[in-house]
């Protein structure tokens, strides 16, 4: 169908466990696009991973056919995930889109994604339909919570939709409200094509496939095609539809969501964002695409052995293809060996690269701490960017160091005030004001250096809150800070891959913890071995390794006390020998469970 009238493109955005998968299972009973046979909760979840922890990671597009008044409507859905750390995929499933539902828990009311992903559709000028979901629930409280939408968006009584997602009350009308209220797409079948890549995923018989929304003109199976952006070129050996499997047909029209196979084996020849034309009659400008994601988040990827770094580089190439949020660029760290520093949008988003890796890629993986990245001034007016300790220059010459800051919102029962407010202090947040959303709800505002909100804060937060606090952040800038490097010394000798980049506030607990730590992981040594923090040249913690004893005097019978002295005597010069010459060899457990902590 290429009338542009009938086709709906629509996605569903909320804060995580909101219930958008459950709310898209039964958009696709009601339309008859799965049979019951085929149907299962979570559906569009296509991952193992999605339907063990039961959120959404990857965005999914679907196709329904919708019969309202008489006419027969294209929807074109797309499901995406709720949690902050997946907020670029919802970025790239919005410019995909006319409209979008805006899901909110009526038991839960109004969270920090529910704000971040509804003014994230506002800028694109998407309609938004919002839907209050969960109505069956004993605890729902619908009115309150359209009292707060309305407060909060602005929107009119008659624009709300009630519905139960796992029941199917008011589904229907969702579906109503999405043909009457979502505006068609715009664009120009008889224009050159230009379909912009919205996903891709990579399979190892056909190659890359593009997940594509096309803005104008038409494509056909068997066209030569070309991306605008990397100069790849292919063919579209097959084109189709998601319903939810991919269905082949024989084209894609103008407006319409759905897949090609490019048949290419290079992975970066179609990024997520490229414009793809045809090679005969092609378009002359690419469209805008999406802005550059900016990684939060940095760890380092080793593989376990190191016979596996090439198998380690290949799934990385082909994990950034289906995962456009993905950074990562060689590293050697010599007591580790080869592997990637990688960027990261989150926690979480770190532990779901790590699982799909060691997964979908069958390889056994060791990754470091998470860290931020450091942008340090010189004296000689340099200026560094810092990805770990290691590039640290000596103190001495550095004029200043700067570190990334965050723009954190909290939407919180006004009872934990009190307790947010003091783990945000000790963490060297800045309050930037709080509003009320409701009655018995705040909205708290603060900025923070990312680094403290990178480690234990999101789980501080749920703690002190009961579970009922939400967060989302971003980035705002970089600001100077009394940073400095935590050197490790174990045997007077500073072991590069142990040392961190703290704050001088914290640096001497922080050091005192982990040369603790160091003491449990080395083994002893015939001497003694002293583990020392130090910040430049002062000491600032120590612990030391006693050496292993061995009873030399088990030999001697008898005779005069003076014999056994003489022995003790000789084995202690050989100690005070050894600990001038003697190495530690800090194995690699250690190295591993320091950079874990």
């Amino acid at each position: 169908m290429s009338d542009l009238s009938k086709i709906r493109n629509f996605c569903i955005i909320a804060h995580i466990d909101h219930g958008k998968s459950t709310l898209a299972d039964r958009l696709l009973e009601v339309t008859n696009t799965v049979s019951d046979r085929d149907m299962k909760a979570q559906l569009l979840d296509q991952m193992d991973l999605e339907r063990e922890r039961g959120i959404t990671i990857k965005l999914q597009p679907v196709q329904m056919n919708y019969r309202h008044n008489g006419q027969e409507f294209v929807f074109n859905l797309i499901d995406t995930p709720g949690h902050v750390d997946f907020s670029y995929e919802v970025s790239r499933s919005l410019a995909a889109c006319e409209g979008a539902l805006l899901v909110v828990d009526s038991t839960q009311g109004i969270e920090a994604q529910t704000l971040a992903n509804a003014y994230m559709a506002m800028e694109h000028n998407l309609t938004l339909i919002p839907v209050i979901n969960k109505i069956d629930l004993p605890n729902s409280d619908a009115s309150k919570v359209a009292e707060e939408m309305k407060s909060v968006f602005g929107f009119k009584d008659e624009e709300f939709l009630f519905a139960s997602g796992k029941t199917g009350l008011g589904v229907p009308e969702i579906l109503e409200a999405v043909a009457e209220r979502v505006p068609a797409p715009q664009g120009d079948s008889t224009k050159p094509l230009q379909a912009l890549i919205f996903d891709s995923s990579y399979d190892p018989h056909r190659g890359v496939i593009s997940y594509v929304r096309i803005v104008n003109g038409e494509l056909k199976a068997r066209e030569k095609i070309r991306m605008m952006g990397s100069g790849g070129e292919g063919e579209s050996l097959e084109v189709g539809y998601f319903k939810p499997v991919m269905t082949k047909s024989q084209n894609i029209p103008t407006g319409s969501v759905g897949y090609i196979v490019t048949g290419l084996r290079d992975v970066a020849k179609a990024s997520v964002g490229d414009t793809i034309t045809l090679f005969k009659n092609s378009a002359e400008e690419p469209l805008p695409g999406y802005k550059q994601v900016r990684p939060m988040v940095y760890a380092s990827i080793f593989p376990v052995s190191g016979d596996d770094y090439p198998m380690l580089r290949d799934a990385m190439e082909k994990l950034k293809l289906n995962d456009a949020a993905l950074t990562f660029e060689p590293e050697n760290i010599p007591s580790i060996g080869f592997g990637f520093r990688t960027g990261f949008l989150g926690l979480l988003h770190m532990d779901i690269v790590q699982e799909r890796l060691s997964r979908e890629y069958d390889l056994d993986l060791v990754l470091t701490a998470p860290s931020v990245v450091y942008e340090i001034e010189k004296t000689n007016d340099e200026v560094l960017t810092i990805y770990n300790p290691a590039g640290w220059p000596d103190q001495s010459k550095i004029k200043e160091v700067r570190e990334p800051w965050a723009k954190a919102a909290i939407l919180t029962p006004s009872s934990y005030i009190g307790s947010i407010m003091e783990i945000v202090t000790q963490r060297r947040g800045i309050n930037q004001g709080m509003d009320y959303v409701g009655t018995d709800r705040v909205e708290m505002r603060f900025e923070m250096p990312l680094a403290t909100i990178i480690t234990d804060f999101y789980d501080k937060l749920k703690s002190v809150s009961s579970g009922y606090a939400s967060l989302n952040y971003e980035i705002v800038d970089l600001r100077p800070g009394n940073l400095v490097k935590l050197d490790i010394l174990v045997a007077g000798e500073p072991v590069e891959a142990l040392s961190a980049i703290a704050h001088r506030s914290t640096a001497e607990s922080e050091g005192r913890t982990l040369v603790s730590k160091l003491k449990e992981l080395i083994p002893k040594q015939q001497f003694e071995i002293a583990i020392q923090a130090a910040i430049g040249s002062k000491i600032i913690a120590r612990e030391s390794i006693s050496a292993l004893r061995k009873d030399v005097t088990t030999g001697l019978y008898g005779g005069d006390v003076t014999r056994k002295m003489k022995v003790l005597k000789k084995q202690k010069l050989g100690k005070k020998r050894m600990k001038k010459v003697g190495k530690v060899d800090i194995p690699q457990e250690a190295f591993l469970a320091v950079l874990k902590k």
